[in-house]
C-alpha cells in the first residue's frame, strides 16, 4: 500500500534519517534455494503418498504398501535419504505418543507418531526453532471409516511433500538456528499429532520462534469453475494471543493491539518473503485465526503460547475434501492427484522456504521493545534491547504505519537501541526488528508502555 504524497510530507519530513525501502535486500543465496524446489518432486510425493490407498489415523500400520503405518515409514525413509545426501547432520525420527478413546473421533487406543526431521543450527548461542508441518493423514466422507480409499492428495499430501521438498532442499545447509520439519498424524481426528508435540515443545522449552502449518496449499482451482487463482496464498493467523493474561488484555484494549500479535507479525513476515523471493506469488493476509468456523494444526502451537500461522491455498474446492470417491450428476468427488496444481504448489512451497531461511539468518528480534510515555509530546521515543541469544544485530529498523492500515508503509534505519522519532504515536503503530550486516530482517516486535 503506497501513502498519498501529502500524508508522506505531514509526519515523516521534519525526520532527519531518510526512510530506508520498505523491504529489505533479496539474498541470492536465498532466491537460489527457493528456486531449487522441484514441482516434478512434489508430484512424484503425492503420488507416492495416494498410492498407499489410505492414511486414515485409524488405518493398517502393519502393511509395507497400505495405511497410515506404510506412509508413516515412507516419508522416514525419504528425511533419512535427504540427510545421507546432505552432511548427515539432520536427524530423524518418529515420535509416537498413545491416544486413548475419545468418545468422538478415536474408538481404540492408537499408538500415533509424527514423522520429525531436525537440522541443528550452527551457532550454539542461537537457541531459535522454525518448525514447518503438514499432516499426513486422510479421510472420506465418513471420518471413522478407517478402510475405504481415501487419497488425500491435497488434503493434506500437498502439505505433506511442501514439508519433504523443504527437508531435501535445506538437508545440507548451514543455519544459525534449528529448522524442523515434521508430518502430523491425527489432524483429521482431532489435532492430535501436532497438540501433542506443541505439548512436548513446550515441556521441552523449544525457543520456538515460528510455526508455519501447510494444510490444503496445492489447488489453484476453487470450486466454484470461475473461481481459479494460482497467483495468491492465504496465510490466516491470531490477533490476539491465546495465552493473553487479564494485564496484556487491559494493554491490548487501551492500545486497540489486536492486529499485532506475534502470529499476525510472522503473517506478515511471511508476505514480505513473498515479495521479495515469491517471483511475483503473493500472500494474502486473512485477519483469522482460521477458515470461517475451522481450524488447524497451527491452534495447539496459539494454544501454548507460539507464533504459529496456516498457510491455505485461495480458493478451497469442496468435492476434493472429505468426500467417498464416486461421480455424481457429471461432478467427480474425491481428493485425487489430478486435482493438484503442481507449479501452483511449488510456489507455495517458496514463500514457507524464504520464510524460514529469511527468518535463520536473521539475528533474533530485539527484547523489551517499549514506547516512552513520561513526557506528554506529539513525539514518539522507543527503546529497546538486543536480543539475549544469537549473534548481536548490527542494527534495527523501526517499521511504521497508520493506526487503521493492515501493513507496514515506512521503514527506518537506527544504529541504537533507541530511536526518537517526530511522528505522533496518536496516529501510527510502531515496530521494531534487528537485521544484520547483510540486511536480513527479524520479525518486528510491537513496542509496550513504558515510562
Amino acid at each position: 500500500m503506497k501513502l498519498p504524497a501529502l500524508l508522506l510530507l505531514a509526519p515523516f519530513a521534519a525526520f532527519a534519517q531518510k526512510p530506508a525501502p520498505l523491504l529489505p535486500p533479496a539474498d541470492p543465496t536465498i532466491q537460489k534455494l527457493v528456486d531449487e524446489i522441484s514441482a516434478k518432486n512434489l508430484e512424484a510425493d503425492i503420488r507416492k503418498l495416494v498410492s498407499f490407498g489410505t492414511r486414515h489415523t485409524l488405518s493398517d500400520t502393519q502393511s509395507p504398501t497400505r495405511g497410515i503405518g506404510a506412509a508413516r515409514n515412507w516419508v522416514r525413509d525419504e528425511f533419512l535419504k535427504y540427510s545421507k545426501a546432505g552432511d548427515g547432520r539432520m536427524t530423524v525420527e518418529m515420535d509416537t505418543f498413545t491416544v486413548k478413546p475419545d468418545g468422538r473421533r478415536i474408538n481404540k487406543p492408537v499408538l500415533m507418531a509424527n514423522v520429525l526431521a531436525t537440522l541443528p543450527g550452527t551457532d550454539p548461542t542461537d537457541t531459535r526453532v522454525i518448525l514447518v508441518s503438514g499432516h499426513i493423514d486422510s479421510r472420506v466422507s465418513d471420518v471413522m471409516n478407517a478402510t475405504a480409499d481415501a487419497p488425500g492428495a491435497n488434503d493434506d499430501g500437498s502439505g505433506t511433500v511442501l514439508v519433504m521438498e523443504l527437508a531435501r532442499v535445506l538437508a545440507g545447509q548451514k543455519f544459525p538456528c534449528t529448522l524442523k520439519f515434521v508430518a502430523v498424524q491425527g489432524e483429521e481426528q482431532g489435532l492430535y499429532g501436532s497438540g501433542h508435540l506443541a505439548e512436548r515443545a513446550k515441556k521441552e522449552g523449544w525457543n520456538l520462534i515460528a510455526m508455519l502449518n501447510n494444510d490444503i496449499v496445492g489447488n489453484s482451482h476453487g470450486f466454484d469453475p470461475e473461481i481459479s487463482d494460482d497467483k495468491h496464498l492465504r496465510v490466516f493467523s491470531e490477533g490476539v494471543p491465546a495465552t493473553e493474561t487479564p494485564e496484556q488484555a487491559k494493554i491490548r484494549r487501551q492500545l486497540s493491539s489486536e492486529n499485532d500479535a506475534p502470529s499476525r507479525q510472522l503473517a506478515r513476515y511471511a508476505a514480505r518473503m513473498a515479495q521479495l523471493y515469491g517471483h511475483g506469488h503473493q500472500v494474502t493476509i486473512e485477519y483469522r485465526p482460521d477458515r470461517f468456523l475451522r481450524g488447524g494444526d497451527h491452534t495447539p502451537f496459539n494454544q501454548q503460547g507460539f507464533a504459529a500461522v496456516r498457510f491455505t491455498e485461495m480458493n478451497e474446492d469442496f468435492t476434493h475434501q472429505h468426500q467417498d470417491l464416486r461421480t455424481e450428476k457429471g461432478r467427480a468427488y474425491g481428493d485425487v492427484t489430478e486435482g493438484v496444481d503442481f507449479a501452483y504448489l511449488r510456489r507455495n512451497a517458496g514463500v514457507n522456504l524464504a520464510t524460514m531461511a529469511g527468518l535463520s539468518l536473521a539475528p533474533a528480534a530485539p527484547t523489551k521493545v517499549e514506547v516512552l510515555t513520561a513526557n506528554l509530546t506529539n513525539r514518539t521515543e522507543l527503546r529497546w534491547q538486543a536480543p539475549a541469544a544469537g549473534p548481536k544485530p548490527s542494527g534495527y529498523v523501526v517499521l511504521v504505519r497508520e493506526t487503521s492500515a493492515p501493513q507496514w508503509q515506512q521503514r527506518f534505519p537506527v544504529a541504537d537501541t533507541k530511536a526518537d522519532l517526530p511522528i505522533s504515536k496518536d496516529n501510527f503503530i510502531f515496530g521494531v526488528a534487528s537485521i544484520d550486516a547483510a540486511g536480513h530482517e527479524s520479525v518486528a516486535v510491537l513496542p509496550v508502555v513504558g515510562r
